[in-house]
């Protein structure tokens, strides 16, 4: 995951239900532990460990939703919940950005 600290606010902001995707501007490099994220306009970089969340962020873009996105990993409630707070931190790092028409 991210070493963004999270806040309350981070994570009422975030919308599940939205379409969301990996920013443009993010490259997403597979490693043994498994990924680097590295936005190339902030120069953030975010670790990725958790095989599911990384398969969560990778699949974004082919699901209506990050809620649909979440769901098609077959996590139960507690890792859906954990899954959530991550895309949120990531979200307000612009590792992953709401998708709009035009960007789908």
């Amino acid at each position: 995951m991210t070493a963004v600290p999270e806040s309350p606010a981070v994570l009422t902001s975030f919308d599940l239900d939205r379409a969301w995707g990996v920013h443009p501007s993010v490259a997403v490099r597979p490693e043994p532990f498994g990924a680097l994220l590295y936005h190339f306009g902030t120069r953030r970089l975010s670790f990725l460990k958790d095989p599911t969340l990384l398969s969560v962020v990778t699949s974004l873009s082919d699901h209506p939703s990050a809620r649909a996105a979440v769901a098609a990993t077959g996590a139960d409630v507690a890792q859906q919940r954990r899954l959530a707070r991550a895309l949120a931190t990531l979200a307000s790092t612009d590792m992953i950005t709401e998708r709009t028409e035009a960007s789908s």
